[in-house]
């Protein structure tokens, strides 16, 4: 059980590193408002992983992925929300910013957390991973919901480490990012991402 429990891990930490949606918000928004903000938002991510891990559990999360009409809803949602985001960074590349004595931004995106859970839970392909992968990789020694409920908080404790060490790790590089120029070009780099994320969860299929 134990080996299993550690192959398990090891699959959804692959999963967690690769780089997708999450970690472009979570760019954004370090970037343009200070590593609190960031963590916040990563905060918001690992909330979104545990309503899609409950709904999985509980058989909710399976009725949206074998429903064609409510995964187009949620990749419709979840695509225009992160294109406004990308759009959002784009404009304001274009228009330049105002940095606080601490060396912030003012952000105008609202609360960082929930901009964090909107980007997750509109994200259906979560949906698809956890109903599809999680019980292949729950433990045999547990039952089928508890191996997945364990799997899911392993996955969203491991969200928090690596983007929350992301995050950190753009804070070192503070005095870089805050160059105007830098800014201009990682605002344009990011939502130029962000808009790409969009596209591509409104064209997949589940």
């Amino acid at each position: 059980m134990f080996v299993q429990f550690l192959a398990a891990t090891g699959v959804l930490a692959v999963l967690t590193l690769v780089p997708g949606p999450d970690m472009a918000v979570v760019t954004k928004r370090a970037i343009a408002s200070g590593w609190r903000d960031g963590l916040r938002t990563v905060g918001g991510i690992a909330a979104g992983l545990l309503i899609w891990g409950t709904l999985t559990v509980v058989g909710l999360a399976a009725v949206l992925a074998a429903s064609a009409t409510a995964y187009t809803v949620v990749k419709f949602l979840g695509a225009a929300y992160l294109g406004f985001l990308g759009a959002q960074a784009l404009w304001q590349s274009r228009r330049g910013r105002v940095v606080t004595a601490a060396g912030n931004v003012p952000s105008s995106a609202g609360n960082p957390w929930r901009t964090g859970l909107v980007s997750n839970v509109f994200n259906p392909k979560i949906a698809v991973f956890y109903t599809g992968l999680l019980p292949t990789l729950a433990p045999s020694g547990f039952s089928p919901h508890l191996g997945m409920t364990l799997l899911v908080l392993i996955h969203a404790a491991l969200t928090l480490i690596w983007l929350g060490s992301y995050v950190m790790l753009l804070a070192k590089a503070r005095s870089f990012f805050e160059k105007p120029a830098v800014r201009r070009a990682l605002d344009r780099i990011t939502g130029v991402v962000l808009i790409g994320f969009g596209i591509k969860v409104a064209t997949s299929q589940p």
